[in-house]
């Protein structure tokens, strides 16, 4: 099973973490894998691109299956292999409502995320605009407060048990702290930020340039 697919995927990048998380929570260790680097542009090769015309990442292929969207793979994963590994779509109208409602809701944290993280990175500080800085971060931080909220009815997203919530959001959470993400200004968060890191499958997963260089970066101290 596993040995039949492959993952192209970057360190760190969220949406391939999602991919790789599931993978290790349905029991398919094993797949093929290519670590390529965003920075050298090995994501727009000929090798990806002839799978994923729009070269991003994660590009994941299953046999003669391609699926490259991140929510869509973690769906066909558990889809294709529910009576394995961990269940991650849950029992009962009102935890899968709740679980499909974090899941979307997780594409706003993330875009609000990048918009303050993205403006940093790719304007020169002398271009900065203090009205844009100031509108990224506010909307971000209204975010968070709402996240803030959510996770406490927990301990995980949906409910008492880890599911594809928890899959997709987990990742986005974990790139917030090590941008500087202040867990004692959200709590809550960092308490699920703690929760979740030694989980099995996130520690197998964990971006390895990650744990290569621990320490983090404070593009976003004092949000």
């Amino acid at each position: 099973m596993a040995k039949d697919m492959i993952l192209y995927w970057g360190s760190g990048s969220p949406p391939c973490w999602r991919v790789m998380i599931a993978l290790e929570e349905k029991g398919l260790q094993g797949y093929h894998h290519k670590l390529l680097s965003f920075e050298k542009q090995e994501h727009k090769s000929k090798e990806v691109m002839d799978i994923n015309p729009r070269g991003q990442l994660p590009t994941f292929k299953h046999g003669n299956r391609v699926v490259n969207d991140s929510y869509a793979a973690c769906l066909y994963l558990e889809n294709q292999f529910r009576s394995q590994g961990t269940p991650l779509i849950l029992d009962g109208a009102e935890e899968q409502a709740r679980m499909y409602q974090r899941m979307f809701e997780a594409q706003n944290l993330q875009q609000k995320l990048s918009d303050v993280l993205y403006y940093t990175w790719r304007v020169p500080e002398a271009e900065r605009h203090d009205s844009a800085v100031k509108r990224n971060r506010e909307a971000l931080s209204a975010e968070l407060q709402l996240w803030e909220q959510q996770v406490g009815e927990g301990p995980f997203l949906a409910g008492k048990s880890f599911s594809l919530a928890d899959v997709i959001v987990f990742p986005v959470i974990a790139y917030a702290v090590r941008f500087g993400l202040s867990q004692d200004r959200y709590p809550r968060l960092g308490q699920y930020y703690s929760l979740l890191k030694n989980r099995p499958s996130i520690m197998a997963s964990w971006p390895p340039h990650w744990v290569e260089n621990p320490q983090g970066m404070d593009t976003l101290e004092g949000l």
